[in-house]
């Protein structure tokens, strides 16, 4: 329930405010999502088996989106920036549809 109102709350929070993203800022923003995505993904998976932690979850959460905005770092800085960001969506792309069909699977028996 917790969580629930937390996402009405940062919902409401970001209609209301309308905060921007700082141009410099800007090119990690889609890998960011993609990565949280990523995670969400990868926990409500684990939540059906029934191995859910909340520590791997985070951690994980966390790490995806550290490493993910490292890569695009590094692709920036050896101009191959838009390559990398592109790989990084593929790989975690790839990731969050594996998650997708192992949810589908346990919730349809299929």
């Amino acid at each position: 329930m917790i969580a629930v109102l937390g996402l009405i709350v940062g919902v409401v929070g970001g209609l209301v405010l309308q905060p921007t993203v700082p141009p410099s800022l800007q090119p990690y923003l889609p890998i960011a999502v993609v990565a949280a995505l990523d995670a969400l993904f990868g926990g409500m998976r684990a939540l059906l088996d029934g191995i859910f932690d909340d520590r791997v979850f985070v951690v994980s959460f966390l790490s995806n989106a550290v490493v993910a905005a490292l890569i695009v770092f590094l692709g920036d800085q050896l101009g191959v920036g838009t390559q990398l960001s592109t790989a990084v969506v593929v790989v975690l792309g790839i990731r969050i549809f594996s998650n997708a069909a192992a949810i589908r699977r346990h919730l349809f028996k299929a």
